[in-house]
């Protein structure tokens, strides 16, 4: 089930499911400013400025958030104001059949992986990875997030997804007039082959944490897309790749798309491929590195449950989002 496309002039709202907004209020009018160019209205969910001593709020306020925007028929699409580390309170208080009446986008990323899965698995209602609201505070570096946010909640048909240009891992919010941008090397191939499947996946803990849950998806005929932030070194990245290996029904697993890492995750390409490598499940999976989503600037939109294909040859590389 895909939710409706956003159309300019519609409203979107902003809840705090993990993160209090409270936290990236000064960038407000900012993100404000980069979504009016693309038409679209923001709310705000009545509580997600609330916030505790865990920089969150309380369960009741973060569930009232999000039924009060699916079941609001002013409202066409949600978004995460930021992530965290506390959406997966959430799953067991959610009204299922709430969301499944009333299909809309819901987008966010890191934390937010959580949540959009576990809606995706218990309602069939396909959810975007993508900027948060705090995303578009960027003042530079947000042409190429915003084309494909674009190109994913609002336009229709295929699109492929090109690497961009350069990228960057600053500290933006402290300094926006001073960025540092990376010439971008795009794709690399690890594992060749092609796939045509559904999307799964963000951020690779986060989803870890829905394994042996009624929340976690059935991963077959799948297309993995998994990232993780700085927290996220060698070690900690291959213990928990071997871990969503070891989830009943991987064998289903038909290709792997890999987010760029942080620089402070100190995951050098060479310590990549040996991870890879040395996964023996992997062996006959096409497997890329390098794109452009997850915790780096710039990032695309793409759909959990949407469907897409994956060329990873000698020469020929690309992500096509096929049903979004």
């Amino acid at each position: 089930m895909f939710p409706k496309k956003l159309s300019p002039g519609d409203e979107i709202r902003v809840i705090a499911p993990s993160t209090s907004f409270h936290r990236i209020a000064t960038i407000r009018e900012i993100a404000l400013h980069n979504l009016s160019t693309l038409s679209l209205q923001v709310t705000y969910g009545k509580n997600c400025e609330e916030i505790d001593e865990f920089n969150s709020s309380s369960v009741a306020s973060r569930i009232a958030d999000i039924h009060d925007a699916f079941a609001d028929p002013q409202v066409k699409g949600i978004l995460s104001a930021i992530g965290g580390y506390n959406s997966n309170q959430l799953l067991s208080y959610l009204d299922y059949d709430l969301i499944r009446a009333n299909p809309k986008v819901l987008c966010g990323y890191s934390d937010i992986t959580a949540l959009g899965t576990a809606i995706y698995s218990k309602t069939g209602m396909v959810t975007y990875s993508g900027p948060h609201f705090s995303t578009f505070g960027m003042e530079k570096g947000l042409e190429y997030t915003l084309e494909y946010f674009k190109k994913c909640l609002m336009d229709t048909g295929p699109f492929v997804v090109e690497p961009s240009s350069d990228w960057s891992d600053d500290s933006w919010f402290r300094d926006q007039l001073n960025r540092s941008f990376i010439p971008n090397d795009g794709f690399r191939v690890v594992n060749e082959g092609q796939a045509e499947g559904k999307f799964l996946g963000g951020n690779l803990c986060t989803l870890n944490l829905l394994q042996g849950t009624e929340y976690m998806p059935s991963l077959a005929d799948s297309i993995l897309m998994i990232e993780d932030d700085d927290e996220s070194k060698p070690l900690t990245f291959d213990r928990d790749l071997q871990s969503l290996i070891h989830q009943p029904g991987f064998e289903g697993v038909i290709g792997i798309v890999i987010g760029r890492f942080q620089r402070e995750s100190e995951m050098e390409p060479e310590k990549l491929v040996k991870i890879i490598k040395s996964k023996q499940e992997l062996t006959n999976i096409p497997v890329i590195v390098n794109a452009d989503f997850g915790h780096t600037t710039p990032q695309f939109t793409f759909p959990i449950g949407g469907k897409g294909k994956l060329v990873a040859l000698d020469g020929e590389v690309g992500l096509t989002i096929v049903e979004h």
